[in-house]
Order: structure tokens, then C-alpha cells, then sequence
């Protein structure tokens, strides 16, 4: 469920031309979903998400990356940036299948630093 204000507005979407960013609220588990490119127009987006999800406090961060049509470089940084605990200080969890968002993160090794799942329901159901 994503959160929303006291009025029912969405308090987690974000937008940009190329793609979209929302953060779900699931139990304790904070899940933010990016669909589209995750580029320099869309990076920003997923940090200012990532600095709202770092206030609720989370037990662990997922960051499902399955809509992503085009990863860059500046999307990785960010993924870095949350891992790192530059965000958020929760542990971090990357749901990441197939040559768009998988293989750019082996290229770059960042598999050897993330814990990367097949399916958001993995990535949720490990303890």
C-alpha cells in the first residue's frame, strides 16, 4: 500500500518523461518500484523516495527494479548511495532479473555488494 497524507494523497510517486518511482510501505519493509528508464532524469526521483522511505524507519529497504527498461549509470549511483547508508541506514535488498538491469550490475560488480533477488516476493520473504 502506498503511503498517503492525511487527505489520501499519494505521498509515494515519483515522476519524470522517462519513468516513475513509488514507494510502498509493506509491513515494516519499505519497497520502492521504479518503472521506466533509470537514468539522470529519473535518479533523483529514486533518491528523493529513498530520503522518505529512510523516515519511516524501515527494517529493510527494497528497491524492485523488474519495470526498469534502461539502467544508467546515475541509477547505479544511487543504488550505491542507498546501500552504503547514505539514505538510509536499513539493510538493502535489489529485486534484478535479465540483461537491462542484471547484467549491468554484474558488469560493475555491484552484484558482489548488493543482495540481489529474482522476484520482489524473495526479495520479502528472506529473513
Amino acid at each position: 500500500m502506498a503511503e498517503t497524507d492525511a487527505t489520501g494523497k499519494s505521498l509515494g510517486d515519483a515522476a519524470s518523461s522517462a519513468g516513475r518511482v513509488a514507494l510502498e510501505n509493506r509491513d515494516g519493509t519499505a519497497v520502492l518500484r521504479v518503472d521506466g528508464a533509470l537514468d539522470l532524469a529519473l535518479a533523483p526521483k529514486l533518491r528523493q523516495l529513498a530520503e522518505r522511505a529512510a523516515r519511516l524507519a524501515p527494517a529493510v529497504l527494497v528497491i524492485d527494479l523488474t519495470g526498469v527498461t534502461f539502467l544508467a549509470s546515475a541509477g547505479m549511483a544511487e543504488l550505491v548511495r542507498a546501500h552504503r547508508g547514505r539514505t538510509v541506514s536499513a539493510p538493502l535488498r535489489v529485486v534484478a532479473t535479465g540483461r537491462i538491469t542484471l547484467r549491468p550490475l554484474e558488469l560493475t560488480r555491484l552484484t558482489d555488494e548488493f543482495a540481489v533477488y529474482p522476484s520482489l516476493s524473495e526479495a520479502l520473504a528472506t529473513g
